[in-house]
């Protein structure tokens, strides 16, 4: 039963959760205080708790990363859909993938899609991979690593289902093709396209230790929530993590920090360029 009774969050209870939110996940709530306040109301009431102050004690005191976890999915819009920004899927079919084609001798594509909310994303780029390489993707190890800090999002983007109106900018022709209807207006990746797709949790403000280094990897419309420093050591860490002459995509609508270590090739899109790989 709803039992919130308190009328707002106050500045101190604010700034604390400014601070661990910033500190924990890199998104910087400052100047945000109704935002904030608007998208966790309804929770907190429904949570049965009586003001701000007593859901932040338990956030800040939860062990199992549930609670924060539903306050991360509160407070970030996970707004995505298919053929989101199509530059970089034209840059994808037209330069990054015939590119990738003659210079990885050993056909293990390396693909990161990073911030992925519900899968959107990944399953487009599946799909892409799939058009291209056509007979000869049996070849290749193309599975792509989807990450993001909303385990609702994971486990929404691994069942994979969205509505007729979700898939609707996609060609009719791969509508058919990499889709299964379940209802009348609901829709299922197929089999096939969602295991080339590998979920995992990944907290961006925590080191990158997958195992290799990545040809691609898209960043798109989340570095919105940070500030400079934090999108700086970012793109630091992607760059470290990204194989020479590899690619990074960011969101159309975000800036790049000034000190990015990649080559700016167009309008959010780098290139990691080294002496070695700059020809």
């Amino acid at each position: 039963m709803s039992v919130y009774v308190d009328s707002g969050i106050n500045e101190y209870d604010f700034a604390r959760l400014v601070h661990f939110v910033k500190s924990g996940y890199g998104i910087d709530l400052e100047g945000k205080q109704f935002l904030v306040q608007s998208r966790l109301a309804n929770h907190i009431a429904d949570c049965g708790f009586s003001s701000f102050s007593e859901y932040l004690e338990t956030v800040f005191d939860d062990t199992s990363g549930r609670e924060v976890a539903n306050l991360i999915n509160k407070l970030t819009t996970n707004h995505t859909y298919f053929m989101r920004e199509s530059d970089h899927f034209d840059h994808l079919r037209e330069v990054f993938l015939p590119e990738a084609e003659k210079t990885i001798k050993d056909h293990d594509l390396r693909i990161w899609s990073a911030g992925c909310s519900y899968g959107n994303e990944p399953y487009n780029l599946a799909m892409c991979l799939d058009e291209y390489f056509g007979p000869e993707r049996s070849n290749w190890d193309l599975k792509i690593l989807a990450t993001d800090i909303s385990f609702n999002a994971l486990r929404q983007a691994a069942r994979g289902i969205y509505t007729e109106k979700a898939i609707e900018a996609l060609p009719e022709e791969w509508r058919t093709k990499y889709f299964d209807k379940t209802s009348h207006s609901l829709y299922q990746v197929k089999e096939c396209i969602r295991r080339n797709v590998v979920y995992k949790y990944h907290n961006l403000m925590e080191e990158i230790n997958f195992k290799k280094k990545f040809d691609l990897i898209l960043c798109r419309n989340v570095m919105i929530y940070f500030d400079d420093e934090t999108k700086s050591q970012l793109c630091k860490r992607f760059y470290d993590a990204t194989e020479d002459g590899g690619y990074l995509y960011i969101g159309h609508a975000e800036s790049a920090p000034d000190d990015i270590p990649y080559v700016k090739q167009k309008p959010a899109i780098y290139r990691k360029i080294t002496e070695v790989s700059s020809v």
